[in-house]
């Protein structure tokens, strides 16, 4: 199953203003991760992940897979960086479950929230 990261598009860091910046924080982190992935994990745009006080927000998928909710990241190639470094640890994984001491440091202290994968259909 391939590993998808949904990148909000929405996302404004603290003192963000439209006229001072005029794109979002979240569109300038997307480009990023985009720009990491190199076709290695799927990547999508998705506005609002209702993470605000926590921007810039991604979610790390795959169907059958833990899912993974992060934030609170600067929207630079560092952390664009290791967030496509974990994605492509899930896409690795039979479970999603990547082991702590495989975790790119720069998203330690990032994970928000994590969820179970859906129950398979009857």
């Amino acid at each position: 199953m391939t590993t998808w990261i949904t990148i909000c598009d929405t996302c404004k860091r603290e003192g963000w203003t439209a006229e001072s910046e005029g794109r979002t924080d979240g569109e300038n982190f997307a480009d990023l991760i985009e720009a990491a992935t190199n076709g290695s994990v799927r990547t999508r745009r998705f506005s609002c992940l209702m993470g605000c006080s926590r921007a810039c927000n991604v979610t790390i998928q795959a169907a059958s897979k833990i899912s993974y909710s992060l934030g609170d990241f600067e929207p630079d190639s560092d952390a664009a960086i290791a967030v496509v470094s974990f994605a492509k640890l899930h896409n690795e994984s039979k479970n999603g479950q990547v082991p702590y001491r495989q975790w790119p440091q720069p998203i330690k202290g990032h994970f928000v929230s994590r969820h179970p994968p859906l129950p398979a259909e009857d």
